[in-house]
């Protein structure tokens, strides 16, 4: 909730976690910026970019951040706010408790301040081809249909948006281990049953059958209760290990 100061004015109390550079230590800054009602984190980032004076008094420089779409679609502005991980888009300050702490994300390295380098949730989808491939831009006409039913849960795991909340909720995706994490995993399984896609089927489970794939998961399930999405990941994770260990045993007898 807002609180209000010695001239009555509302305003919001922020602590933000900085950190000037990739090598540089993180350190806290408070702020306190004017209270406005129906404003999310963004808006308040926005609020000290335009005006960088910390709770001092003293200048500051801008923090620094990432967003784009602000509809919670394009999952660019992931952070930790109040201990949770998710997008800072759709966190509004009326429904936040104060100081509201603010902190990037620490699965990731950190580039400055908010900003983090998601190459390990991008390498992890490459490694496991999590792509269709095409050989033109040509036109082919109509592609193979899917049943319905198929159709509607394959939609649920195309939400994904590549937040990266899940990596940082799940406690076997750190620094010390090469997991590959639910997303990737749930993107295969997407991949995996789509007509076209099912081509490249072996390769992707091949991928998971390696060093830091599906066997690293150790069904904590937070991946599933932090998602933005709602996206079953732990569905998916479990009709992977089925999907893996049925590959298995088929290359095992040379079928």
């Amino acid at each position: 909730m807002a609180e209000a100061t010695a001239t009555n004015q509302k305003t919001i109390k922020l602590v933000i976690t900085r950190q000037d550079t990739a090598d540089s230590s993180p350190y806290n800054e408070e702020f306190e910026i004017p209270y406005r009602p129906n404003m999310n984190v963004i808006g308040a980032l926005m609020e000290i970019q335009r005006t960088p004076v910390n709770a001092k008094g003293e200048k500051t420089t801008p923090v620094c951040w990432e967003s784009n779409c602000l509809e919670e679609v394009c999952g660019a502005c992931s952070m930790v706010i109040n201990g949770k991980p998710r997008q800072a888009c759709s966190a509004l300050l009326d429904k936040l408790e104060q100081p509201i702490r603010i902190a990037p994300m620490k699965t990731f390295p950190v580039v400055r301040d908010l900003v983090i380098n998601r190459e390990r949730m991008f390498s992890a989808l490459k490694r496991v081809k999590a792509w269709i491939p095409i050989d033109g831009t040509y036109d082919l006409g109509p592609g193979p249909r899917m049943a319905e039913t198929k159709r509607q849960w394959a939609y649920e795991l195309s939400k994904c948006m590549t937040c990266g909340v899940c990596l940082e909720s799940c406690p076997n995706v750190n620094d010390k281990s090469s997991f590959i994490g639910p997303a990737a995993i749930s993107q295969v399984r997407l991949f995996n049953t789509h007509p076209t896609g099912e081509m490249n089927k072996n390769e992707r489970l091949d991928a998971l059958m390696q060093d830091g794939g599906i066997e690293g998961c150790g069904n904590s399930q937070n991946c599933v209760r932090s998602c933005p999405k709602g996206i079953p990941l732990t569905t998916s994770i479990a009709a992977i290990n089925a999907d893996t260990t049925k590959h298995l045993f088929k290359k095992w007898l040379g079928m």
